[in-house]
C-alpha cells in the first residue's frame, strides 16, 4: 500500500491542480484489437454470470508474453513530434504538447499502436539550451506531463532544458486504464483479515476490481511492463532528436530510469535517480521491506510530535495510533466531513500517506487526533490524497496502472494466502504497518498476466548515472539505493539526512545544487558524499 514501489509522490496536489488533457489514447481499432482475448490460454472467469459471482479461493491461471527477458527488440522509426498548443492547459503560457504512436507490443511492431501524450516546456534561455530533460514523478501511475508543468524545477535547470514530460503507457494522457468502481471498498476491506469471513470478504473485492481490468483491458494488460516503458522513452528521445537522454526519475520513475539504462546505455547523456526502487528483490521482499520503512518513519513521527508540547497525542503518540487501530477494526470510525467512515483499512492507508513527507506530520497529528476523538473526517481525507482524488469525488486514473504494472515487474504467488502469510510475517518487523502494507499484493497474487519480473541492473557501458537516497526515506527505503548503485556499472550515490520521500526539490539545496551541477556540467560526487 502507498508507493510500495513509488506510488503518491508528495507533488501529488499539485499535479491534481494540473489541468490534463483530452482526446490521446489508442490509436484508431488499436483498443478493440488490445483487448482481444486471443494470446491468453484458460483464465479466470470471462462470462457475465460467471465474472459477477468471484470465488473467494480462485485458481488463476495466468497468461501472456516476457517482453524483452533476455536481449531486447529492434524499435521502430519513431515520426517527428509536431507540437502544438496546450488549449486545455490554461493558464500556462508557453507550454507545448505533442502526441506519438508507439507500438503496444514491441514484439510485433507493425501491430496496433497506442499514444503517448507530451508536453514541453521549451528552456527559458534558448541561447544556452543544453537539450531537452525528461521527467517523471513516481507511481506506477503518476503523471509526468503534469509533473512537467507543476514541478517547478530550479532555473539553473529550467534555464538550460527543454523540460519534457510524457505519460507512461496506461497513465494520464497515455491510453489511460480506468476499471476502479470500487477503488474506495478495496481499502474499506480489512488489511488484517484474523477470521474467514474477512479473508473472503478481501479476495472478492479484489477480485471484483481485477475482473472489471480484465474485462475492458484483456489483451493490453501484459504490454504495460516498465520495460515497455523504457522503450517507449527511447522512442520519445529519438522522436525529439536528441542525440542522447537527459532524465529524472524520482520513486518508481527511478525504475523507468534502470530499465532505459540496461536497454539504450550508450544513449544517456545524464541519469539521476532518487528515491530508488530496487528491482533485485521479488514482490513480497520488496513490499516487506517497505512496511519496515513506514515504520521507522512513524516511530520518528511519534518521537517528533512527543518532544512537543503542543503535540495532541500527548507523551505517547504510538499509543494513540493503536487505540484509533483498534476502534476502526471494532467500529467504523464515524467521518462527519467526508462520504464514508473511517475503517481500519482506510487509517492504515491515511497514515502511511501522512508519512510521505515531514510537510504531511502535521496533518497526520490532527487526523489521528480528531480520529481519537471520534471523527475520522482527517484519515478519509489523508487516504483519498493518497487515491488521487478528485474535488468532485471522482478517482484520477491511476491505480489499476500502479497494480497492472507492479504484478508485471516482480515476481508474486499465485496463491492469496501465501500473501496473507508474507503480511502476518512482516507485521513481527513493523507491527503498525506490515499487514496492511503486504497485503495489498493480493491483487497480485490474483492478477490474470504473468510476471515478466525485472532483475538487477548494471547498465554496461553507460555514463555515470547518480543515485540519491535519503537515510529514513519511509516507501523506497535507504538500502535501495545503496543496492542499486553498488550493482551499477558507472553509478556514484549521494547520501540524504531525511525521514521524506526522495529528496530532489524537497527544500534541500544541497541535494539540488548537486543534481543541477551534475545535469549541466556533469559533475560527478565523490564516494560517501552527503547532504
Amino acid at each position: 500500500m502507498a508507493d510500495r514501489r513509488g506510488r503518491a509522490s508528495r507533488w501529488s496536489a499539485a499535479v491534481l491542480a494540473v489541468a490534463t488533457l483530452a482526446g490521446c489514447g489508442l490509436s484508431d481499432g488499436a483498443l478493440d484489437e488490445a483487448t482481444r482475448s486471443t494470446d491468453r490460454g484458460e483464465g479466470p472467469p470471462t462470462t457475465e454470470e460467471e465474472s459477477s459471482t468471484p470465488t473467494t479461493d480462485p485458481t488463476v491461471e495466468r497468461s501472456g508474453t516476457d517482453e524483452g527477458g533476455s536481449g531486447d527488440v529492434a524499435l521502430p522509426e519513431p515520426a517527428p513530434l509536431a507540437w502544438g498548443d496546450c488549449d486545455a492547459l490554461g493558464g500556462f503560457d508557453g507550454i507545448e504538447c505533442a502526441e506519438l504512436d508507439v507500438p503496444i507490443d514491441y514484439g510485433v511492431p507493425d501491430g496496433p499502436s497506442l499514444t503517448l501524450g507530451l508536453v514541453r516546456v521549451p528552456a527559458a534561455e534558448p541561447s544556452q539550451r543544453i537539450g531537452s530533460v525528461l521527467l517523471n514523478p513516481g507511481g506506477p501511475g503518476g503523471s509526468a506531463v503534469n509533473f512537467a508543468v507543476a514541478s517547478g524545477l530550479p532555473s539553473g535547470i529550467s534555464d538550460r532544458f527543454d523540460v519534457v514530460g510524457f505519460d507512461p503507457r496506461g497513465v494520464g494522457l497515455s491510453t489511460p486504464l480506468s476499471c476502479h468502481d470500487n477503488l474506495a471498498e478495496l481499502y474499506d476491506a480489512d488489511p488484517s483479515p484474523d477470521t474467514g469471513a474477512e479473508r473472503d470478504e478481501l479476495i472478492e473485492v479484489s477480485l471484483t476490481y481485477i475482473e472489471a481490468c480484465e474485462d475492458i483491458y484483456r489483451g493490453l494488460l501484459p504490454h504495460l511492463g516498465t520495460r515497455n516503458v523504457a522503450r517507449d522513452m527511447e522512442m520519445v528521445r529519438r522522436a525529439l532528436g536528441e542525440p542522447k537522454l537527459n532524465y529524472i526519475g524520482l520513486s518508481y520513475g527511478t525504475s523507468i530510469g534502470q530499465q532505459y539504462a540496461e536497454l539504450f546505455p550508450g544513449q544517456i547523456r545524464a541519469m539521476v535517480l532518487d528515491g530508488v526502487v530496487d528491482p533485485g528483490a521479488d514482490g513480497l521482499q520488496a513490499a516487506s521491506t517497505q512496511a519496515e520503512g513506514f515504520e521507522n518513519t512513524f516511530q520518528a513521527f511519534a518521537d517528533d510530535c512527543a518532544e512537543r508540547s503542543s503535540c495532541r497525542l500527548g507523551d505517547d503518540p504510538v499509543a494513540v495510533f493503536e487505540e484509533v487501530l483498534a476502534a476502526a477494526e471494532a467500529e467504523p470510525i464515524p467521518a462527519d466531513g467526508a462520504d464514508r467512515p473511517a475503517t481500519e483499512g482506510t487509517v492504515s492507508l491515511g497514515a502511511i500517506s501522512g508519512l510521505y513527507s515531514e510537510s504531511r506530520w502535521s496533518t497526520l497529528e490532527d487526523a489521528i487526533a480528531d480520529a481519537a476523538d471520534g471523527d475520522g473526517t482527517g484519515m478519509v481525507d489523508l487516504a483519498d490524497t493518497y487515491l488521487s482524488r478528485l474535488p468532485g469525488g471522482e478517482y484520477q486514473d491511476g491505480s489499476e496502472i500502479y497494480f497492472a504494472v507492479s504484478c508485471l515487474d516482480s515476481a508474486w504467488p499465485t496463491d492469496p494466502d501465501d500473501v496473507l502469510d508474507a503480511a502476518r510475517a512482516a507485521d513481527e518487523r513493523a507491527p503498525h504497518f506490515g499487514q496492511a502494507t503486504v497485503s495489498d499484493y493480493i491483487r497480485c497474487a490474483l492478477w490474470p498476466t504473468a510476471p515478466q519480473p525485472l532483475s538487477q541492473v548494471t547498465a554496461e557501458g553507460s555514463p555515470p548515472i547518480m543515485v540519491v537516497s535519503t537515510t529514513n526515506d519511509p516507501a523506497t527505503p535507504y538500502e535501495n539505493g545503496v543496492a542499486v548503485e553498488s550493482h551499477l556499472a558507472n553509478g556514484f550515490l549521494l547520501s540524504v539526512e531525511g525521514d521524506s520521500h526522495v529528496a530532489f526539490l524537497g527544500g534541500n539545496d544541497c541535494v539540488d545544487d548537486a543534481v543541477i551541477a551534475y545535469l549541466v556540467e556533469l559533475e560527478t560526487l565523490a564516494d560517501g558524499a552527503e547532504c
